[in-house]
């Protein structure tokens, strides 16, 4: 006699999440999003599923994020990122600790809120279309810096402390599990 299958967790459709109306408030609407990847990435593991959905759910909730995605820590050469999961142009396949924002935020552990990205010193010009920029470490739950998160914007000062405040929690709970 066989039995049927065990039925497999059905995760939540991203159609839910793809028409959902969100608030206009950019704090409300960051909780909000943050919700929703919460229970989106419920119980799944692996490290590129993860950002890739966090990548791709803010991407399409914010106006102003142009490039959204991930330079993560490459294990090959660890002062070194190397692209991750990402929506938006090409971006750079590799930036150096210390170099440009991104670098900078991986040197120093700090997010990085740019008004002006070619003001920046240092600044890397992946796409010259992008005019603001901010850049959050992620850390695991040993707190090792394992990526950051990079947005850039085609508007000039499109980031400030909401946006800070908003994508650290959002990280340091999907990937430190905070």
């Amino acid at each position: 006699m066989t039995r049927p299958a065990a039925a497999a967790k059905t995760p939540p459709m991203a159609e839910a999440f793809n028409d959902k109306t969100l608030p206009e408030a950019k704090a409300e609407r960051y909780a909000a999003v943050a919700g929703e990847i919460a229970a989106v990435l419920d119980g799944e593991p692996n490290l590129t599923a993860r950002m890739a959905t966090v990548a791709s759910m803010l991407a399409s909730s914010f106006e102003d994020y142009f490039w959204t995605g991930f330079y993560v820590v490459d294990p090959d050469k660890p002062d070194e990122l190397v692209v991750g999961p990402y929506q938006g142009t090409l971006g750079c396949l590799r930036i150096a600790f210390g170099r440009g924002v991104c670098g900078t935020a991986a040197r120093t552990r700090q997010t990085q809120v740019v008004e002006d990205v070619h003001a920046f010193p240092g600044h890397i010009a992946c796409d010259s279309r992008s005019a603001s920029e901010i850049v959050v470490p992620v850390v695991d739950a040993q707190g090792r810096l394992i990526a950051v998160f990079d947005v850039d914007s085609e508007r000039p000062a499109a980031f400030d402390a909401v946006d800070a405040e908003w994508l650290e929690r959002i990280l340091l709970r999907t990937f430190a599990g905070a």
